[in-house]
């Protein structure tokens, strides 16, 4: 599903991803971890094809970039730290369109699904201004699943859930890569992700300092880990 050789992105003089090597496999899921400024967000958006890095090479799924982003970015969810739904349509305007951009065959009725799963199907109606953050969380989390992506890319997608929103994810993780389909999970809540994670890979100034498994362990051992290794 992904494989980075070397990846660099910098922001002027500094490397936010310096030489980053990362390998994910089908049915995968793997929790991305390290202190702020460590060059998380900014991998996860190069994997996204929202960045290009400055050298190093990618493949998503098979397609070599940047000859192969287009292809690429049809299997991708991104979920943002920020929802990035348009406040002014409603919820189900947000997905329409959504759905239209991706051939999205059976929309209507993926719609109205995503919505009941989501817990918004009551408010399918309403303007997003209308909603909390945990809301358009939501619904930036069934905008993500609308076109049934391969590789899903999330950034910090607990911080602004409430309970129920942050159970449904965990559930749409797990069920997502038992059918094959893979992620990569930024956060900063190491014990949180680790209950859904097959491991953790953890950054320190845009360079991989930890790549291991975390089958097995409990949660608490794996923030122990991490605490070791991130400084």
């Amino acid at each position: 599903m992904i494989t980075a050789r070397g990846l660099v992105h910098a922001y002027g003089e500094r490397r936010a991803v310096d030489g980053v090597d990362l390998d994910l496999a089908p049915g995968e899921r793997v929790a991305l971890a390290g202190p702020n400024g460590a060059g998380k967000s900014t991998l996860l958006r190069v994997v996204a094809t929202l960045l290009r890095p400055q050298s190093g090479t990618l493949a998503l799924m098979g397609e070599q970039l940047p000859g192969g982003t287009r292809a690429a970015r049809q299997a991708i969810g991104y979920l943002a730290h920020d929802p990035l739904v348009y406040l002014d349509l409603t919820a189900r305007q947000n997905l329409e369109l959504y759905g239209d951009l991706y051939g999205v065959d059976d929309r209507d009725a993926r719609i109205d699904d995503l919505l009941d799963r989501v817990g918004l199907l009551g408010r399918a109606e309403d303007t997003v201004r209308t909603f909390s953050r945990g809301m358009a969380q939501r619904l930036a989390l069934a905008r993500m699943l609308l076109h049934r992506p391969r590789l899903l890319l999330l950034d910090e997608p607990h911080a602004s859930l409430d309970a129920r929103g942050a159970a449904l994810l965990d559930e749409e993780l797990l069920a997502a890569t038992s059918d094959g389909r893979a992620a990569v999970i930024v956060t900063h809540e190491v014990e949180r992700v680790a209950r859904v994670a097959d491991r953790l890979v953890v950054l320190r100034a845009g360079r991989v300092v930890l790549d291991e498994p975390t089958a097995g362990l409990d949660p608490m051992a794996v923030r122990r880990r991490y605490e070791e290794v991130a400084g």
